[in-house]
């Protein structure tokens, strides 16, 4: 009896929830899930607006609304990204913009990481007196270094390149992800450190080989947020750029009276639009992980 009542303590009976509850609680649930399909295609109607708009003919915009095309689908073409994708302006901004969304993402974290892991594992005087300081930078506005920054890069003659434009980025995401990395990386066990150091292993092999990959999600989840923002970035491309325009500068300096250019504009801010979008769903699962890491003890 004994081995009896301890088999069944380990495996208890399944119990079949009954047809009745699960209504109950899928109605229970449908005011919610109404609710985020609303909010959810409140989101996409713009972008899809957009699009619709980048492929309408260019006699067509002053004429019909972009939903007219769900009546008549023989008004799309895709005639306008031909054209864009020929004018070399775009595609050179295209370009422009890539190298600076790429090396103002991958250059911060690069310094962030090694950063927060000194501030997070290693003991060294001042230590907590820079993390305030990392703390106290994440509210000073960009606006606020616009002017010195400027007469500084004309002095060193980092004016209106792309390497300017990157180390600007770089420094004004630095205390964001040097503090996201440490609250981070002060969350992986003590343990795992000093047993690497009793297997004699140096602080740069622990930080290549147990660091870096224990805190991929946290590091996928700035590079989204960096990459986001350094690649819709319009403020210091303008101050800083000079001749070296991204997209955004490029589809500003586009806009003329009554947008008789949407036929740039439209296709043009799609692909700007589209490309963040594929950089998000391509880390989604790590840009998740990153979120929900430290939630759960």
């Amino acid at each position: 009896m004994a081995a009896v009542a301890a088999e069944a303590e380990r495996n208890p009976p399944v119990v079949r929830e009954s047809i009745g509850s699960k209504i109950v609680r899928w109605v229970g649930k449908t005011p919610v899930h109404i609710f985020l399909i609303a909010v959810g295609l409140l989101w996409l109607l713009p972008t899809l607006g957009l699009l619709v708009v980048s492929i309408l003919p260019a006699d067509q915009f002053d004429t019909v609304g972009w939903w007219h095309i769900f009546s008549k689908p023989s008004m799309a073409t895709w005639h306008n990204y031909s054209e864009l994708f020929k004018n070399g302006t775009i595609t050179h901004s295209l370009l422009i913009t890539f190298e600076i969304a790429v090396g103002g993402t991958i250059l911060p974290i690069i310094i962030a990481a090694m950063a927060a892991y000194a501030l997070a594992w290693l003991d060294f005087p001042g230590r907590d007196w820079l993390f305030i300081i990392v703390i106290g930078l994440l509210v000073v506005p960009i606006q606020m270094a616009l002017i010195p920054i400027f007469k500084l890069y004309n002095f060193t003659g980092l004016y209106g390149n792309v390497f300017g434009l990157i180390l600007f980025h770089t420094a004004f995401g630095l205390p964001f992800a040097i503090f996201l990395l440490r609250n981070f990386f002060i969350g992986i066990p003590k343990d795992i450190f000093e047993s690497a150091r009793i297997d004699g292993a140096s602080e740069a092999r622990i930080f290549l080989r147990l660091v870096l990959p224990l805190g991929l999600p946290a590091i996928a989840s700035l590079a989204i947020f960096q990459f986001l923002w350094t690649w819709n970035d319009l403020l210091v491309a303008l101050v800083f750029g000079g001749d070296t325009k991204p997209i955004t500068v490029q589809i500003f300096t586009q806009l003329r009276s009554f947008s008789s250019n949407i036929d740039i504009i439209a296709p043009a801010g799609f692909i700007s639009l589209a490309i963040p979008l594929i950089v998000f769903f391509a880390f989604q699962r790590y840009f998740v992980q990153g979120l929900l890491a430290g939630s759960v003890k």
